[in-house]
């Protein structure tokens, strides 16, 4: 099948080399010409474990293309995904800008019929708005499927090619059809293609990744109240997660979420609520609780040292920037608060990410924080120099069984702010440490 893919983001870049890996001759087009050049040279624009290997092996089997001549890509498309950004607005709602101009320059180069795809996550009633547009300006027939992907960043190639579901929202038969035919190698080991409405598929996108956030709120909200009672939210997380109703998955406590999807979606999906005269309150409350757990590490920094103003000169080693790990991904990111409130304290801050150094640097600037204190370290161990604290921001596998006992040389004092509550209380205190977890006492 003759595959177009409009947006070479986190999405469009997964999905057309995921595509193209099952036989598609599939072409991604970006307005971005240095973003093409660059990935028709074979770098890929976002760090993703596996896509580098997977993206090269297409191209050079001839199956995967890039291009910025969105025209000659639709006409020679059979079906043609749009992929590109919807970030919020100022009011919350998804800014649509994007996937409406694309909507009308689609319209523009149809020279037949043709499947038009939303892998944008997008709000209720968007799949009507592009019919709309493309109708304005072609005659050719046009058919709209609605196509929310559930890709997680730093599986994201793993998901795709081996999806827990696909959801495909067209009231169109033939569009059916030809979805499930390219959709049908991704789930040969009989997970469901769910076939419904545009609206139904739109909607599901955003009920999902609102669910998942409100899990990752409710267990933030339990470890803050066993901080405060004295219990362990690990027990907690394993006497309740036993439970196949609630279920094992994103309930782990940390400094909240970030990243492209969460903060967006839920945004989105509290606008659309208003918009129709229903405050959504579980979600509205799920995202409050979610700003103030961004506050948490700060706040257990600043209370062991005797407050903020006792932070001024301190030396803080974090490891861990990215907003999780197996990605740069620093949108929305925790790391920023806490670097925020370090920084303006006047602490002096090392840091040591494996991969988000770069898209560190260009968040705190987009973000407003002044990086006079702020060093990037080549080594988690040399962050520690002569450090007051440690703080651990991000779960990367390679922190996981540190060398304690060189950590304690190296510190100024051995103190460990766990955001992630990798390591064990006991085990630690025992190697000389005072630690402080999310909802954890040794």
């Amino acid at each position: 099948m003759k595959v177009a893919v409009i947006g070479t983001g986190y999405v469009g870049l997964v999905a057309g080399t995921c595509f193209a890996e099952t036989g598609n001759d599939v072409t991604c087009v970006d307005i971005d010409p240095a973003k093409i050049a660059k990935l028709q040279s074979g770098t890929p624009t976002i760090f993703e474990p596996g896509l580098k290997e997977l993206m090269n092996k297409n191209q050079e089997e001839k199956r995967l293309n890039f291009t910025t001549n969105l025209t000659l890509a639709v006409q020679d498309s059979d079906v043609i995904f749009m992929a590109v950004g919807t970030p919020s607005s100022v009011d919350g709602s998804a800014d649509l800008s994007a996937v409406l101009k694309v909507s009308a320059d689609v319209g523009k180069a149809m020279n037949g019929s043709k499947i038009i795809v939303n892998k944008s996550t997008v709000p209720v009633g968007t799949a009507k708005k592009v019919a709309a547009i493309i109708a304005e300006h072609t005659k050719h027939p046009v058919h709209i499927v609605s196509n929310p992907e559930f890709l997680k960043e730093g599986s994201a190639i793993d998901d795709f090619l081996k999806p827990d579901r696909v959801v495909i929202g067209t009231d169109n038969e033939q569009a059916w059809l030809t979805m499930k035919e390219l959709y049908d190698p991704f789930v040969r080991q009989g997970n469901p293609i769910i076939r419904m409405s545009n609206v139904s598929a739109e909607m599901t996108k955003y009920a999902a990744n609102a669910m998942l956030a409100t899990k990752i709120s409710f267990i933030n909200e339990i470890a803050l109240l066993c901080d405060l009672v004295g219990a362990d939210v690990e027990s907690i997380r394993a006497g309740i997660t036993s439970d196949v109703r609630i279920g094992k998955h994103f309930l782990y406590p940390g400094p909240g979420y970030g990243g492209s999807c969460f903060p967006k979606d839920v945004k989105a999906l509290l606008k659309t609520g208003k918009d129709f005269g229903l405050p959504m309150q579980v979600i509205h409350a799920a995202e409050e609780a979610n700003d103030r757990q961004k506050q948490v590490l700060g706040e257990k920094i600043a209370k062991h040292f005797g407050g903020t103003n006792a932070l001024k000169g301190k030396t803080f080693a974090l490891w861990g920037l990215a907003f999780k790990p197996n990605t740069d991904d620093m949108r929305e990111a925790p790391s920023l608060v806490l670097l925020k409130k370090l920084l303006e304290a006047g602490s002096q801050v090392r840091a040591f990410d494996p991969i988000a150094h770069e898209t560190a640097l260009e968040a705190m600037k987009t973000y407003g924080i002044k990086t006079d204190n702020f060093h990037l370290s080549e080594s988690a161990y040399q962050t520690l120099e002569a450090a007051d604290a440690l703080v651990l921001v991000t779960e990367w596998n390679e922190f996981r069984n540190p060398d304690f006992t060189k950590m304690k040389t190296l510190m100024r004092t051995p103190v460990i702010f766990d955001g992630r509550n990798l390591w064990k209380p006991d085990s630690v205190s025992k190697k000389g440490f005072t630690y402080y977890g999310m909802g954890r006492k040794p």
